[in-house]
């Protein structure tokens, strides 16, 4: 199983981006997914949480210009960033707890996987 996330460039303040994040392996279920983001010299912080039944949830620095969403027959979680602000310039990480299923030996899971990160950066 890995996620592969794309959509990340640059963009001016007050413009827009959408992040896309696709799981792919032998998959069974993907609970909650999610996007984190990490910008130079600071922590990995959690920007927004989507549940399997859709109840979402963003951290407050975001909230009103961030929308996270998924398309479960894809194992897609998007991230539509507005209003972007050169504080919102980070490498975006992508996360799903998935749990896995192996003809040979069943399900494992739920685990934690994460993609490999885009970089946003918004110019002033």
């Amino acid at each position: 199983v890995q996620l592969q996330a794309s959509g990340g460039g640059l963009v001016q303040a007050g413009g827009s981006l959408r992040l896309s994040c696709a799981a792919f392996g032998r998959i069974s279920s993907i609970n909650e997914m999610g996007w984190y983001r990490q910008a130079p010299g600071e922590e990995r912080e959690q920007v927004a949480l989507i549940t399997g039944g859709g109840t979402t949830n963003y951290a407050d620095s975001v909230k009103g210009r961030f929308i996270i969403s998924r398309d479960n027959a894809k194992n897609t979680v998007y991230l539509q960033m507005n209003s972007l602000k050169p504080e919102d310039t980070a490498v975006y990480y992508c996360n799903a707890e998935i749990v896995a299923y192996y003809s040979d030996s069943g399900y494992y899971g739920p685990d934690e996987y994460w993609g490999r990160g885009t970089l946003v950066t918004v110019s002033s």
